[in-house]
This record gives structure tokens, C-alpha cells and sequence, in this order.
């Protein structure tokens, strides 16, 4: 009795996962290019450097998430009306936050992000000074 009960609350959250996505149809730019085809390269090399909030570890180039096309969609969107590159990165930054590129901004949030590798290769180095010290 227990392991059907075990099961089945098994199967229920593997349903919802499954049905995480909606029944909206795709954003229209989620899947189709532009017609410019220098606009539609400067959307794609930039949808390269933009973190899928859903998978965390693909681009929104790649991504099939919902939320990806979505994503893309925006980019696209935005490349076509003119903006740069920078200022829909910068726009989806301010939205979603510097986690959304791989390539994330100096600021007040990413600085510790930027300074821990410096501080770590100090500290390494101070450790290796004075384990050579004590040997001698």
C-alpha cells in the first residue's frame, strides 16, 4: 500500500514538471529570423550570450524552453525596431538581472563575482610564501 502511494505521488510531480510549459502559441520571433540578414546576426550573437533563465546552463540560442523563445523573441524584436546589441542586453539585464549574461557588467551586485578570483590567487599565493618559509 505504501509503495503505490509512493508511486503515485511519484507520477503526480513528474506530471507537473511535464506540464510546465503553456498552451500559448510561440512568440512570433521565437522561431523565425529576421529578414535582414545583418540584423538577424547581431540578434543571434547576442541570443549566444544570453543565459536561459529556465535551463541555467544554455543560451537562449539554444534553449527550447518556453521561456527562451520568449526571450528571443524580445531580442529580435528589439534589433529589428534599431537598438543595439548593448542596450537590449542592457534592457534584459535591468529586467532580469546580471545573471542573464554570461558576460555580466561591473556593478555593485557582480563586483564580489569579479574580485573573488584576485583574492583567491592572493590568498593561494601568500599560502604557497609561507609554506616555503617553514620548509627552510
Amino acid at each position: 500500500m505504501r509503495l503505490r502511494l509512493a508511486l503515485a505521488v511519484l507520477a503526480l510531480l513528474g506530471a507537473t514538471a511535464a506540464s510546465a510549459d503553456s498552451n500559448r502559441p510561440a512568440a512570433p520571433y521565437a522561431y523565425k529570423q529576421l529578414s535582414d540578414p545583418a540584423k538577424e546576426a547581431k540578434a543571434t550573437e547576442l541570443m549566444t550570450e544570453l543565459r536561459c533563465l529556465v535551463c541555467q546552463g544554455q543560451s537562449i540560442h539554444d534553449s527550447d524552453a518556453e521561456m527562451a523563445g520568449d526571450m528571443r523573441h524580445l531580442v529580435r524584436t528589439r534589433i529589428e525596431a534599431g537598438d543595439s546589441p548593448d542596450q537590449v542586453r542592457n534592457f534584459l539585464i535591468d529586467r532580469y538581472g546580471s545573471w542573464v549574461s554570461y558576460q555580466p557588467r561591473l556593478d555593485r551586485e557582480t563586483f564580489v563575482l569579479w574580485l573573488a578570483p584576485l583574492v583567491l590567487l592572493i590568498a593561494g599565493g601568500f599560502l604557497v610564501m609561507r609554506r616555503m618559509k617553514v620548509r627552510r
